[in-house]
């Protein structure tokens, strides 16, 4: 597991990083939320030994990362850094064999990961003449090549259109599956409720909230249900405890303030004919992050 206790970091006099604390836990997802200027990248710079922490730890397996460590973790940064002048897998296998890989087994993997991101056909195309997002593609197979223990990706689905984006959740889906533990951060939130089993939201250095996704939703979420009926559900809102935030004819949504109020709402709708539909609503990635933030 990957830990992250108290971590600070300054540039200057300004507190970019205060306590941040956290774990990526070998085998899951977990999606790294904030706003631009919140600290992801600085933070996924210390993980690496890029930056040095004021203040804190990062820990390995319970102990602190070490260099000999630092090069089996795999990374992605959000600016592209490749040469632009190299052929596709033959840059793949050089970044396999800078970390230690035989040339064959550089090779074979490279291979494998072109084929996994359906980019063999360039594999022999200079990296400049392929697409952004196909470069994108390219950046993330960087990241795989040497079989990483942990996996750090900085915006990994920039650029990339929705096929390519089915193409990168698959891959990144099955290192995780074989055990690795795997941070990234992005700003497409809907692609991280999908793909992340825990998240992790950070707002102006700190944490502001982290968890698993059903965490989360417990934790932060407004008690809010929908109610379908036969005929108008306006009546919702004179109902003491509910306070009605969509109305659409025969639909209602509304939130609680008071206990069993939905129990009320619920009571009255029988109490009028037919429920077609009463259920509670689970809150998306993206009304949590607004909450938090």
């Amino acid at each position: 597991m990957l830990t992250m206790t108290s971590i600070s970091r300054s540039f200057g006099d300004h507190r970019v990083l205060d306590d941040v604390t956290f774990d990526v836990r070998p085998g899951r997802m977990t999606g790294f939320l904030g706003a631009n200027g919140s600290g992801k990248t600085t933070t996924m710079r210390i993980i690496l030994g890029v930056l040095a922490p004021h203040g804190g730890t990062v820990s390995w397996n319970g102990g602190p990362v070490t260099e000999e460590q630092r090069p089996g973790f795999g990374y992605m940064p959000e600016e592209r850094g490749l040469y632009p002048k190299m052929k596709v897998a033959e840059q793949i296998t050089w970044l396999g064999r800078l970390h230690g890989m035989d040339r064959a087994a550089a090779r074979a993997n490279t291979d494998r990961l072109l084929a996994e991101l359906e980019l063999t056909d360039r594999a022999n195309d200079k990296l400049e003449a392929l697409s952004l997002g196909n470069q994108q593609r390219v950046q993330i197979a960087a990241a795989l090549v040497h079989d990483p223990a942990v996996l750090i990706l900085d915006e990994p689905f920039s650029g990339l259109d929705p096929i390519a984006v089915e193409i990168v959740l698959d891959v990144l889906r099955k290192r995780a599956a074989g055990g690795v533990p795997v941070l990234f951060s992005s700003h497409q939130l809907a692609v991280v409720e999908r793909l992340c089993d825990d998240v992790v939201i950070i707002s102006k250095g700190r944490i502001a909230a982290s968890g698993s996704r059903e965490e989360l939703r417990a934790r932060h979420g407004t008690a809010r249900f929908e109610l379908v009926v036969e005929s108008d559900a306006g009546w919702v809102r004179d109902v003491p405890g509910a306070r009605v935030v969509e109305l659409d004819g025969p639909r209602a949504v509304f939130e609680v303030s008071e206990a069993d109020a939905e129990q009320r709402v619920l009571a009255a709708a029988v109490g009028r004919g037919a429920v077609r539909g009463f259920t509670a609503v689970v809150p998306t990635l993206d009304e949590i992050f607004k909450e938090v933030v």
